[in-house]
């Protein structure tokens, strides 16, 4: 079974960062692909970013592209999340998401909520 934590959001005006954190349990971390979801008031969950066990080719929703940066640390069982330029349209609960290869998302934290004033 894998756990994962979120942290790290808050309220930051337009055009500021934050970089999310999370933490998972288990030992099977390296092995896995890790995701960033968010989910704003109103809308389904949409993808944000997700990066391969070993680091390499991450991909961006466009939305997001050139601004926000995903990045893990296997040793530290942890991926995050690097937010810059953040506009109002940022703001949603971001959740934090584990898969094993070829296989669907199945792990989720309980989210982090990102509010960005403008």
């Amino acid at each position: 079974q894998v756990q994962l934590v979120e942290s790290g959001g808050g309220l930051v005006q337009a055009g500021g960062s934050l970089r999310l954190s999370c933490a998972a349990s288990g030992r099977t971390f390296s092995s896995m692909t890790m995701g960033w979801f968010r989910q704003a008031p109103g809308k389904e969950r949409a993808f944000v970013a997700h990066i391969d066990m070993s680091g390499t080719g991450p991909y961006y929703a466009d939305s997001v592209k050139g601004r926000f940066t995903i990045s893990r640390d296997n040793a530290k069982n942890t991926v995050y999340l690097q937010m810059n330029s953040l506009k109002p349209e940022d703001t949603a609960v971001y959740y934090c998401a584990a898969r094993f290869p070829f296989k669907e998302y199945a792990y989720w934290g309980q989210g982090t909520q990102v509010t960005v004033s403008s």
